[in-house]
């Protein structure tokens, strides 16, 4: 059992059955998968950085990506049905919580000038997704290698019914939430 399980089972799970009033510990929401998604918009010009995307997301997660490919025609973006836009890989199990664990002790911490994750972005239904502009703060991601700086999306599946009870999990397990604040409409003093 992986650290961050263990955690969640004997520490979280009677929490959060306080906190929000379940009589049983199958109701407290748990994450079901992560997906990672990697646009690659440029690929249809250059099909090297697609092997590029692939093997750069297939290191950070240790699962093959599947290509993601356009579902219509784009005239304006230059893309054509069925033409590979992006790569991805939806992690459960072990691999999703070795890379959960990865991601909230090692890449998190590596972010420049990071003031946490915008607790605003949950989808209605308790599931969470932010983004990652640069590649680099992977361990796996040699900075020598790298044709060129990709962000990804990140988003993570829960069984919460609500964006509440996603966030209460989330903030268990460990996410670095913005603390937003109200913010005053600052009073202008004038000077005589």
């Amino acid at each position: 059992m992986s650290l961050q399980k263990e955690k969640f089972e004997t520490e979280i799970v009677p929490q959060m059955q306080k906190e929000l009033g379940y009589k049983n510990k199958l109701q407290v929401p748990k994450i079901k998968a992560i997906v990672i998604n990697i646009g690659v918009g440029d690929g249809s010009q250059n099909a090297k950085l697609f092997d590029v995307a692939v093997k750069e997301l297939g290191l950070i997660t240790g699962q093959k990506p599947k290509i993601a490919r356009a579902k219509k025609s784009v005239a304006g973006f230059k893309i054509r049905e069925n033409m590979p836009i992006g790569v991805m890989v939806t992690l459960r199990g072990k691999r999703m919580d070795d890379f959960l664990t990865k991601l909230l002790c090692i890449v998190i911490p590596r972010i420049r000038d990071f003031r946490g994750i915008n607790p605003n972005s949950f989808d209605g239904s308790g599931n969470y997704n932010f983004g990652i502009d640069n590649q680099l703060v992977f361990p796996e991601i040699v900075y020598d290698e790298v044709l060129k700086i990709r962000g990804m999306n990140i988003t993570f599946i829960t069984t919460a019914k609500t964006d509440r009870e996603g966030k209460i999990l989330l903030e268990k397990l460990g996410f670095p939430f913005k603390k937003l604040t109200t913010s005053k409409k600052s009073e202008h003093v004038k000077v005589s």
